[in-house]
């Protein structure tokens, strides 16, 4: 059995990281494309000659989605530590009796205070959840929630798995 001081030399904060697609003028684009796609139905060719308007629209909307990979950007958080914890929390009390914090004020400080790629200042933070919508802006507090609230363990891959028990059943 490994003493402490072996343990805690192997310890490390819990990271985890998110991907958000800061490209909200291409994900309109997408929909517009996917629109104009689902309107064309059943498309039937009226002669020989004539193409499917669907293949353009389905290569347009390939390469708006390709854009939309290339505008995202990754954001990985790292668990605080205790008195870091415990700091945040005293610093956004709760509003009303009985609430622990202030989950208003407490969440995008706690997206700055654990952010390290990029790092953030709370008046980063801010900036850029003016930039956001509410569902990516709930993406990175979710992130940095759940890096300094969520116990780590050895998680499942159902994907990973198959692909295994495929590859091993060919040999």
């Amino acid at each position: 059995m490994p003493d402490i001081s072996e343990i805690l030399a192997k310890a490390k904060p819990r990271e985890h990281t998110v991907r958000i697609c800061l490209a909200g003028d291409v994900a309109a684009e997408v929909d517009r494309l996917e629109g104009e796609l689902q309107a064309l139905g059943q498309w039937t060719s009226q002669s020989l000659a004539e193409e499917n308007p669907g293949v353009a629209l389905a290569e347009q909307i390939a390469a708006a989605r390709e854009r939309m990979r290339e505008a995202e950007v990754a954001f990985t958080f790292r668990a605080l530590g205790a008195k870091a914890w415990s700091d945040l929390v005293a610093q956004h009390p709760g509003k009303a009796e009985g609430e622990a914090w202030d989950v208003d004020t407490l969440a995008p400080a706690l997206v700055a205070a654990s952010a390290v790629d990029p790092a953030m200042s709370p008046d980063q933070v801010d900036e850029l959840f003016e930039q956001l919508n509410h569902g990516q802006r709930e993406e990175l507090i979710g992130a940095a929630w759940s890096v300094n609230g969520e116990a780590t363990s050895v998680p499942f891959s159902l994907h990973a798995s198959a692909i295994l028990a495929s590859h091993t059943a060919e040999k």
